[in-house]
């Protein structure tokens, strides 16, 4: 059973837990198994020859979630040497329609809605207030080796992360 760390993260000011432990840059970044669009597995080492920045947000239908989403195919997923993955508990069906609808193709969209697995590995599993079973919101930066590079948890759910620290986390 993993580790649940009260109040790790707000929602708008009210605390929520968050399961999983807090990851460390310099370590192994977890393995995973998760859904894509197409309803296809897809772990850790289908990423293997880029590097490969995670963003965990607790859903695509969320003004924030979108905006992030849209900024890293914007700003960052434009690198060829850069994979961006956006994991949400959102059903494949819908983040394949939200990109659609979007025009984002730059960012490949993950699926946690089958496990709580990859959330409490990755320590973002939120595990109590109104967003009980979604991610709450990070970004890991994972390098080819499959060393974490950049972790940042985001401390408030309504903020976005440090796109600059993952930038230049991508970039050094």
């Amino acid at each position: 059973m993993s580790e649940t760390r009260a109040d790790a993260i707000t929602l708008k000011g009210t605390p929520c837990d968050v399961k999983g432990p807090r990851l460390e840059v310099g370590t192994m970044a977890p393995d995973f198994l998760l859904q894509n669009s197409n309803l296809e597995e897809v772990s850790l080492s289908s990423f293997s020859d880029k590097v490969l920045i995670i963003a965990t947000v607790p859903s695509l239908d969320t003004p924030v979630c979108q905006q992030e989403t849209k900024r890293f195919s914007d700003d960052i997923a434009t690198n060829d040497s850069v994979e961006v993955v956006v994991v949400s508990a959102d059903l494949p069906f819908a983040q394949k329609r939200w990109c659609g609808s979007e025009g984002i193709e730059n960012v490949t969209t993950l699926s946690c809605h089958r496990s709580g697995a990859f959330g409490e590995a990755y320590g973002v599993q939120i595990s109590s207030g109104p967003l009980e079973c979604c991610l709450a919101r990070a970004v890991f930066v994972i390098d080819t080796a499959g060393v974490l590079t950049h972790v940042e948890y985001v401390t408030e759910v309504a903020d976005q992360p440090d796109f600059d620290a993952v930038l230049n986390a991508v970039t050094s």
